[in-house]
């Protein structure tokens, strides 16, 4: 699918398995989800931009480099907060936001109710953060709400996708860039992913 990538490391594919699973408690899958998300931001920062420099080891000078762009991680509450561990542990300098959207029962539309960014988001490389992207709703709205706040370069991170979220995120927003485990089959009448893992927010949680 336009704009999609999915990530096919072996070691994302165990732990998503493990995460799909019923059995697995929320202890567990926090824990796996911290994990796999740690995996995922290497794939998803693969092209970040570097600037070389000099650096003194404790024998002589040599070249170096450090990250060239600012980045700056938006997870959608509450069940992005479940990825934001894992970024955070391999770009320690970068800075977090926030996005809180929910999903209409009965429209399945997003409304949001809570929306706070660092500021000079146009210079960064920001990473939207959302476990489930499900009918796009969520994540349509959130990218627009970030571009208008001045974001540039977007790009979207999920754990499992479905192709109607897909699609909308795509034909909204045909610049952003969407990172994936997995494209599962579709959703339910809910708007719930098949097979998906069921609600991130309550497995995260403990909520259920």
């Amino acid at each position: 699918m336009k704009n999609l990538t999915i990530i096919q490391h072996p070691l994302v594919k165990r732990d998503l398995t493990l995460l799909r699973d019923r059995k697995t408690p929320s202890n567990v899958f926090r824990s796996i989800l911290r994990r796999t998300s740690t995996l995922m931001a290497y794939e998803v920062t693969r092209n970040l931009p570097l600037k070389n420099i000099k650096v003194r080891t404790p024998l002589e000078s040599t070249s170096g480099s450090i990250i060239g762009k600012p980045v700056v991680l938006v997870p959608i509450l509450r069940a992005g907060l479940g990825l934001v561990g894992g970024f955070v542990e391999v770009i320690p300098d970068a800075r977090v936001g926030h996005i809180g959207l929910y999903r209409d029962e009965e429209s399945l539309k997003p409304v949001d109710y809570y929306f706070k960014v660092p500021r000079n988001l146009k210079q960064a490389l920001v990473l939207l953060l959302d476990p489930m992207l499900a009918t796009g709703g969520s994540g349509a709205a959130a990218i627009t709400y970030l571009k208008e706040k001045g974001a540039q370069r977007i790009l979207y991170v999920s754990l499992v996708a479905a192709p109607e979220g897909v699609r909308k995120v795509v034909k909204a927003h045909p610049d952003v860039m969407i990172y994936t485990c997995a494209l599962d089959r579709e959703l339910n009448r809910k708007g719930y992913i098949l097979p998906g893992l069921g609600d991130a927010g309550d497995r995260i949680f403990g909520t259920e």
